[in-house]
């Protein structure tokens, strides 16, 4: 049997991605099969840590943007990804995953705290560890949680979840003759001004040697098919990475 190409993996799934159709909110179809596709990748005994984000219930930055104290709206966007992390939580359990959700802000009558060796320890032991309330800290995005995350549990690739299939020059949904990249360096990303994540996160997965795959969640399967190596979505690496070299 083919063994997966990665062995560790943070999966990076925005809020958006969890309201489906309904534009915000959870759909519980929805997660529950993002729920479905986990399991797939964890029967094969991949280890993999989630990061959600809070965009379908609260985002931080539009309440700045009329008014509100920017920490205070960053710190109301942390607990919505809370409750992200808490319907993702339940679908797996649901579906029969281990799982544990670990949060950056103490809350302890519902998830565990975020420590670093307990989560490499139940990732070994087989559990999905959801990693929920970005860093803790305000004017930090869930893009820099997925990044600074696996960096200390030491993953292999981050698995950037969205709905199109891959990166392009321009919004494939509003401009039919958008050009996709297949590969892209961190660099050139941000060069580029392609939106991928912030310059932060992107400073922090250059630094510390950890590429980044954009992929379409919306194709049953797709998880999957990353982890073990498939060439969907684009790769962005080093300067002169590849992914058929990574």
């Amino acid at each position: 049997m083919v063994a997966p190409k990665y062995w560790r993996v943070v999966l990076k799934l925005s809020g958006e991605a969890l309201a489906g159709s309904f534009g915000y909110g959870i759909d519980p179809d929805v997660v529950n099969a993002i729920a479905r596709q986990i399991k797939e990748v964890v029967e094969h005994g991949v280890q993999l840590a989630v990061v959600v984000g809070g965009g379908n219930i609260w985002r931080g930055v539009a309440g700045s943007a009329k008014g509100m104290d920017r920490a205070t709206a960053d710190y109301m966007g942390m607990l919505a990804t809370v409750m992200n992390a808490l319907a993702l939580q339940d679908a797996l359990q649901t579906h029969g995953v281990d799982t544990r959700t670990q949060t950056a802000i103490e809350m302890k009558e519902i998830a565990e705290p975020y420590i670093m060796r307990r989560a490499i320890r139940h990732m070994e032991k087989g559990r999905v560890v959801i990693f929920a309330a970005g860093t803790g800290n305000p004017y930090f995005s869930t893009d820099t949680t997925a990044a600074l995350r696996a960096a200390e549990i030491e993953a292999q690739v981050i698995l950037m979840a969205k709905r199109v299939d891959g990166v392009y020059d321009c919004d494939p949904l509003i401009h039919p003759g958008a050009i996709k990249f297949e590969e892209l360096s961190f660099i050139e990303m941000i060069n580029r001004g392609l939106g991928v994540m912030d310059a932060t996160a992107a400073s922090l997965c250059m630094d510390n040697k950890i590429p980044v795959i954009v992929f379409d969640l919306n194709q049953h399967g797709n998880i999957k098919k990353v982890v073990f190596g498939e060439k969907i979505g684009t790769y962005i690496g080093g300067e002169f990475d590849g992914q058929g070299d990574s």
